[in-house]
């Protein structure tokens, strides 16, 4: 054995036994299996990536295979890790892996997998698969035991601990070998309409089903066809195969591509949408004529009377897959509007996209008093609509359909990103004071780090209204959803000690932090306040010191 070869064994040897050792040191493996019937063991996968001086052995692909210049120029032929190096870590592996095998340590199955850096690039090598065939058919009981229990006859929400494992668990072709898809996509929605009546908790559920089927399209379905190149820096691109057979077997499953291109449309944020429109477009140029129709006309979800309609006043046409609402107002009337308010707030109520966009054929060109919106299509329709008095009940309902916080308008980002439901807020906001409680409500959902919007709107709000009793709490509750970059004019107004105390009783209850963020578009830096404080006398002292206090507390 030449020194090198010994120096690359003696490495990996290490890398592995300090794997199972460290492994070996947690105190929690049993009870970590026993939340759940549908877990068998808690590590599945080890890799070992090798280069020299910093190899590592692990439980996931870290993707780091940029090493252009590694630090020693000597490397082994793939030929002599193949037959030399591979057989003696495969060995080592196993006899580690034999006492363990039926432990909580060990799931059903573990795979081996090595990276090594050799003198013709980058080898990638199986080393191990082993398959516990008494932990294989517990688990394919336990799957279906749950499924009858708490699915096909549950009447009850779901822990989404179960969905993480039940969805990747019908996917896995160890235990699935010939999914029945149309059965599996039942499941997946008999999960959906159990946890339907908790949001938060439907959300995450949603979360584990698109994740199953996302790593299940790119590394079981789409590779049969497509090159797949992974990239941290770029969206996954997919090269079609030259004389990749497209036959019918093979194809069997696309629907539950497709499946999983609609809920990523319907349910994921704006940016992770592309995805979903990729398997959509793949599934098309695999010859899916079901894909192709749901690019024209969406995904079938909803009746053809919900998406669209056509008359005298206007037509109006709906894509959930692209998330657009196309409107054409062929005559320039509160009717007109009206019937599209109805249409889009009767598609947000059943399920359509909310971060979604309006393509408007309108000759009104209206658009909201407040600087710094988009001036797009979405904009300009909410703008023709708050003409019309008589529209604002029906905006205000459309509002509280579409405010949804971490989703935002199809057709806005950066600085002019915007939560749907932002132009009929802003509008209705400065119309009249009863749509105060609408301004609250919005301000309470929005996402501060991703849309800013806000701040131009709350600097419109205090220029119409002025700062009274009525409207501080408005005010409050928009300068706690402000960035830090919003200035406010309105100082002076707080030298009245009523509007005064209004204001420290709106900041009660909220946590130090908070109270100085929203203390500062009004006077600054609290040392500004400081430093007011003491020049003044009487029961203004007395609040702004209260203020002041409230600012600083250490809420630890």
């Amino acid at each position: 054995m030449s020194t090198l070869q010994e120096q690359v064994t003696a490495e990996i040897t290490a890398a592995i036994h300090a794997w199972f050792d460290e492994r070996l040191q947690r105190t929690d493996l049993e009870q970590a299996v026993k939340r759940t019937t549908l877990q068998t063991g808690i590590f599945n996968e080890l890799l070992l990536d090798y280069k020299p001086g910093r190899t590592t052995a692990d439980e996931f692909d870290l993707g780091l295979d940029d090493d252009a210049h590694p630090r020693t120029p000597a490397r082994l032929d793939d030929a002599q890790v193949r037959e030399l190096i591979a057989p003696q870590l495969t060995a080592l592996v196993q006899a580690r892996l034999a006492p363990l095998v039926d432990t909580p340590m060990i799931d059903y199955r573990f795979t081996v997998r090595g990276k090594f850096q050799t003198a013709q690039g980058k080898l990638h090598l199986p080393l191990l698969e082993y398959v516990n065939e008494n932990k294989r058919l517990a688990l394919l009981e336990n799957i279906h035991a749950y499924i009858g229990k708490k699915l096909t006859n549950g009447k009850h929400p779901t822990k989404p601990l179960e969905t993480f494992f039940l969805t990747r668990h019908l996917l896995d072709p160890h235990l699935f070998p010939l999914p029945d898809i149309a059965w599996t996509i039942a499941q997946f929605e008999r999960i959906e309409q159990l946890n339907k009546s908790r949001p938060q908790a439907l959300a995450e559920h949603r979360g584990d089903i698109i994740q199953a089927v996302s790593a299940w399209a790119e590394k079981q379905f789409l590779p049969q066809f497509y090159d797949v190149q992974r990239s941290s820096y770029r969206g996954t691109e997919y090269a079609l195969k030259a004389g990749a057979a497209h036959d019918a077997q093979a194809l069997a499953p696309i629907d539950l591509l497709l499946y999983g291109a609609v809920m990523i449309l319907r349910h994921e944020p704006s940016y992770a949408k592309s995805t979903g429109l990729k398997f959509l477009e793949i599934a098309r140029e695999l010859g899916s004529e079901r894909a192709v129709r749901m690019l024209k006309e969406g995904s079938g979800a909803f009746p053809d009377t919900d998406i669209h309609v056509k008359n005298a006043l206007l037509e109006c046409r709906a894509n959930d897959v692209f998330a657009t609402i196309t409107i054409t107002v062929a005559q320039e009337e509160a009717d007109a509007y009206a019937q599209a308010l109805a249409f889009i707030t009767h598609l947000l109520n059943n399920g359509f996209p909310k971060s979604y966009q309006i393509k408007l054929k309108s000759k009104v060109k209206a658009y909201l008093p407040i600087k710094g919106l988009a001036k797009s299509d979405t904009h300009r329709f909410f703008a023709n609509a708050l003409a019309h008095a008589s529209l604002q009940p029906q905006l205000e309902a459309y509002a509280r359909a579409a405010i949804e916080q971490f989703e935002f308008y199809a057709d806005t980002e950066g600085e002019k990103n915007c939560m749907p439901g932002s132009y009929a807020v802003f509008g209705l906001g400065l119309l009249d004071a009863r749509h105060f409680p609408l301004v609250q409500h919005y301000m309470a959902n929005v996402d501060e780090e991703h849309q800013s919007v806000q701040d131009q709107f709350t600097t419109a709000f205090a220029a119409t209204f002025g700062v009274t009793t009525a409207t501080i709490p408005v005010l409050t509750a928009c300068l706690r959803a402000c960035t830090d970059n919003v200035k406010l004019k309105i100082q002076a107004d707080f030298e009245d000690v009523e509007k005064l105390d209004c204001l420290y009783r709106q900041l009660q209850g909220l946590k130090g932090y908070m109270v100085e963020h929203m203390l500062y578009p009004i006077w600054g830096k609290l040392e500004k306040l400081a430093a007011l404080a003491r020049k003044v006398q009487g029961p203004r002292k007395e609040l702004l010191l209260a203020l002041l206090e409230a600012a600083s507390k250490n809420d630890a």
